[in-house]
């Protein structure tokens, strides 16, 4: 039997709710996603304060939550660097209402650009593909409430749920970095003598 030790939507809202933090789980799972997209470094453990500070009026997260979080935090890295292209945007299942859906993919690309935008705002040199994709997030992150339940709006939530996953891995491949260690042992392995 296999454990599945992968976070899920459902539960991790949940956890944040029962514990009283005004949050969405897409959203933090945005923030998180737009910071290491823009160059975070894996080994730095500023992120929960920065997601104390953004989610919880700068007031420690409960245990529970920021357990969670840490364990976010750890399979984004782990996802990203997943040659398989693992990485998924964390939103509610296919059989939630699409207007669920669609608000909580607007709550994550609004984290993401703003995860994004905490991590580059000293050094905001982008490409300018990058500056399309958080433009098109912007727009994203608006997305409208009023959506139908039928087919055209299915394929449509599809097809912008791929585009925003695709183009986070874009970023991270332009800004993201590697953690020391992994540099060190890929610069190690690469070496000829």
């Amino acid at each position: 039997m296999t454990v599945n030790n992968t976070l899920d939507f459902a539960s991790i809202q949940a956890d944040i709710t029962t514990e009283n933090v005004k949050a969405h789980a897409s959203e933090i799972h945005g923030v998180l996603t737009g910071l290491i997209c823009a160059g975070f470094p894996v080994e730095d453990p500023n992120y929960l304060t920065m997601i104390n500070d953004l989610f919880n009026n700068g007031e420690g997260l409960p245990k529970k939550v920021k357990s969670t979080i840490k364990q976010m935090f750890t399979e984004l890295w782990t996802d990203i660097l997943d040659d398989a292209y693992t990485f998924q945007l964390m939103l509610p299942d296919d059989d939630d209402s699409i207007v669920e859906r669609g608000h909580a993919l607007g709550a994550w690309v609004q984290g993401f650009n703003l995860g994004f935008g905490l991590q580059q705002k000293d050094s905001p040199v982008v490409s300018e593909e990058v500056k399309e994709v958080l433009t098109d997030f912007a727009e994203i992150a608006n997305i409208s409430d009023d959506m139908e339940e039928n087919e055209d709006t299915e394929q449509a939530y599809f097809e912008i749920n791929e585009y925003v996953r695709i183009s986070a891995l874009l970023c991270f491949s332009e800004l993201g970095t590697l953690s020391t260690k992994a540099s060190e042992k890929t610069q190690d392995n690469s070496t000829i003598h």
